[in-house]
């Protein structure tokens, strides 16, 4: 997400236009250490408020954590998308994920031919995606979402970037979609397919839980249809619509490659 080379990129002015008032894009200064953070939490509740943030939103910034664990993530994301792609499909197990890809496909075929006859997004890169970012569910992370994106908004590398979705998450809690428990990945994604907080409000289906599979996967197909995607046109026409779940190259080309497998093209 734009987040150097390899995560989803958010529609950024619409879903910051959701987030943010204007003129708030980045209302607290930023810092590079656990020192000013919780200074910057009692600024920036400032700026949740003017966005609608509500009690159990404010509760929850309030609470969070500074991650340090989320900061080293990210200082080696560039490393993590080096490479091939024939180099980056091998160290994430693409051999692996096809095959499981495959039997899952079997195994939800209506679910999936649902999804396609609503969104128009085959069951392949979905499962591309899912397998991934996840490994299907199985590894959804252990760091609490809520300290993990707070602690991005609040870091000098890409403060902007981060702060609708710091925003949506405690939006989110407020929803009940959230909890200021809940964990995920290390930069904040949430679920078996790893959303972002702020395109969890803009394209999440249902009850926007990303843990549940099927809520999950539809919501997925809404976001790559939202990014343009062209049913039955081929999974390289459609790599714009995939550029915008992840702006890595090589992550492209491995879910075109996985998904067609997946497929049986």
């Amino acid at each position: 997400m734009g987040l150097l080379a390899g995560k989803r990129v958010l529609a950024a002015a619409g879903v910051l236009a959701l987030c943010l008032p204007a003129g708030h894009a980045q209302a607290a200064s930023c810092g590079t250490s656990a020192a000013g953070f919780e200074a910057w939490k009692a600024e920036f509740a400032g700026t949740a408020r003017a966005a609608g943030v509500r009690a159990r939103g404010l509760a929850a910034l309030a609470g969070a954590d500074y991650a340090a664990g989320t900061i080293r993530a990210d200082r080696a994301l560039n490393r993590a998308f080096g490479g091939s792609v024939e180099d980056f499909m091998r160290r994430r197990g693409a051999a692996s994920i096809i095959s499981r890809g495959r039997s899952l496909k079997a195994a939800n075929a209506a679910l999936f031919a649902g999804i396609e006859r609503s969104y128009g997004v085959p069951a392949g890169v979905l499962l591309a995606i899912w397998g991934m970012e996840t490994g299907f569910g199985a590894a959804m992370g252990s760091q609490n979402t809520v300290s993990a994106i707070l602690t991005l908004a609040y870091d000098c590398r890409r403060p902007q970037f981060f702060a609708p979705h710091a925003i949506a998450a405690l939006r989110l809690v407020d929803m009940g979609a959230l909890s200021p428990g809940s964990v995920g990945a290390m930069h904040g994604e949430i679920g078996q397919t790893g959303f972002l907080p702020a395109n969890v409000l803009a394209y999440g289906v249902g009850n926007r839980n990303m843990r549940d599979k099927t809520v999950a996967l539809i919501s997925t197909a809404n976001f790559l249809r939202a990014h343009g995607w062209q049913p039955g046109a081929g999974y390289q026409a459609n790599i714009p619509a995939i550029a915008g779940w992840n702006a890595a190259g090589v992550y492209q080309q491995a879910i075109v490659r996985i998904g067609e497998a997946i497929d049986g093209g």
